[in-house]
């Protein structure tokens, strides 16, 4: 039997030519690529470290402003510069992967974010941190997309299902598992001997550089190297007007409170509709003269990916704004410290994560419906914490928080694991790349769209209604977000694949 025949489920760690000559180490460019445990384990860190530094931060910041005397506008862009460079070059990254070596741009994307975040956490000012966190973006957005299309291609059936649940679950715990590892470092951590008082903020960053070299030593012996079969170009058209397209949506939206709402955040606001119709139409000339763009068409003609990305806007708006207000709202408004602040986000760390290992067993027998009853209970949990704020408001801590938090958590990831699953369930693996691309580039976008609306909502109300009200209105809102998503829920094919 030749190699080449070897079904993927049977496919051996090691691989042994027709001489029977033992050849040693697991070959990574095997015809039919498995991804083991220790892995889907590695590609899992991978996909972790991005999103966790996302929102790693928003406990930091209050320290980090006190360190580098940086002001709101400046911090604001230590949050927007990562998350724009992440959003703009996903789908690129993406594409990359599949041309090069989906393995190769993973270990590439790893080793870059290591040394990224060493240079944010020696950052001696606050422009310094900014450019390093672009790069830092820059380096994210080169490792995230080979890990699903890792998994595209890598695995089949029920270990495909489960290697997806598991990349839902990380995605969801990540974001949470950010902020309170942020409080804790933040807290644990002042390094006042080294960089003076009020530097603990550092931690945050530097913690990810032993990460980096641990993932980049597993997986280089654990992760096998997969790319496209008819790997494309890349389109130098789509890339650049997709990166002005979110630019110019994202960063007057995140910028523009905090600098006062000049001239150019209005300019580029305006020309958004511009140069997103402009994207639009360059993506489907180059898909009618058969060339393959950026975001192909037909890639969005797919009912399964276009119905869950549709949802994956909403949830993901929402929350990303719910991070980050929480974050200021228990910092700010309760003067809780970083550890508690962060810590009380355990209990919906918990909850996300129970509920995604329960996530298969449950779409299994109801189907898509999970989803919706997720949406629901994020509902109640979203309306517990309202009603908590408003009358509970003084002398409120972690313990009164619990409950709704618990319970919004328990929806989400009830949510989010599946919607993933569902995007990327008929993408074809050839496409792998650019699939995984499309889907965290809507993820990462409306996260930074959800900081930027609520998160400026809440700022601009905080002077005429005060902290709790302000975040009770803010709270109400996102109970609008998660309704739309219950709503738009309904319409998803019944049964996963």
């Amino acid at each position: 039997m030749s190699e080449s025949s070897v079904h993927p489920s049977l496919a051996p760690e090691r691989a042994t030519p027709a001489t029977g000559v033992p050849t040693g180490p697991a070959r990574h460019d095997h015809p039919t690529p498995v991804l083991g445990s220790l892995g889907l384990f590695t590609v899992l860190l991978g996909a972790a470290l991005p999103l966790i530094d996302f929102f790693i931060v928003n406990v930091a910041l209050p320290a980090i402003d006190r360190d580098l005397d940086a002001g709101p506008a400046m911090l604001e862009l230590v949050v927007a510069g990562y998350g724009l460079a992440y959003a703009v070059l996903l789908v690129l990254g993406g594409r990359l992967g599949d041309m090069v070596g989906r393995r190769r741009l993973f270990l590439i994307g790893m080793a870059a974010f290591g040394i990224t975040s060493l240079a944010c956490g020696l950052a001696p000012d606050a422009w310094t941190l900014v450019g390093a966190r672009v790069a830092q973006g820059a380096a994210a957005a080169l490792m995230l997309p080979q890990v699903l299309a890792t998994i595209q291609a890598a695995t089949r059936g029920p270990r495909r299902a489960r290697a997806m649940s598991l990349y839902g679950a990380t995605a969801g715990l990540s974001m949470v598992a950010g902020q309170i590892l942020g409080g804790v470092l933040v807290a644990a951590a002042p390094m006042s001997s080294v960089f003076g008082e009020g530097a603990g903020w550092r931690s945050v960053f530097l913690v990810n550089v032993p990460v980096a070299v641990v993932g980049l030593i597993l997986a280089v012996r654990t992760v096998p190297e997969t790319r496209s079969d008819r790997p494309a170009p890349v389109d130098v058209p789509g890339t650049l007007l997709l990166a002005l397209s979110l630019v110019t949506l994202l960063a007057p939206l995140t910028e523009g409170r905090a600098a006062g709402w000049p001239l150019w955040t209005w300019l580029a606001l305006g020309l958004f509709p511009f140069s997103a119709y402009a994207f639009y139409r360059v993506e489907r000339r180059a898909d009618r003269l058969g060339r393959v763009p950026l975001v192909p068409p037909s890639l969005l003609r797919l009912d399964s990916l276009r119905r869950g990305l549709a949802l994956v806007v909403p949830f993901s708006i929402g929350f990303g704004g719910f991070m980050f207000v929480i974050a200021v709202a228990l910092q700010q408004g309760l003067r809780l410290g970083p550890a508690a602040a962060g810590l009380s986000l355990a209990p919906m760390a918990l909850a996300f994560f129970g509920a995604s290992l329960a996530g298969p067993r449950l779409v299994r027998r109801y189907g898509t419906r999970v989803v919706t009853a997720g949406g629901l209970i994020q509902a109640v949990g979203i309306v517990v914490l309202a009603l908590t704020a408003h009358y509970a408001w003084q002398g409120l801590g972690p313990w009164g928080l619990l409950p709704g938090v618990a319970i919004a958590g328990l929806g989400q990831g009830l949510q989010l694991p599946v919607l993933f699953r569902i995007v990327l369930s008929d993408v074809p693996p050839e496409k792998a790349g650019v699939g995984g691309g499309v889907m965290t580039t809507t993820q990462q976008a409306a996260l930074a769209l959800g900081v930027a609306s609520l998160g400026t909502l809440f700022l601009a109300l905080v002077p005429g209604l005060g902290m709790r009200d302000a975040l009770v209105v803010t709270l109400l809102v996102q109970l609008a977000a998660v309704a739309l998503t219950v709503g738009l829920s309904l319409r998803l094919p019944r049964t996963v694949a």
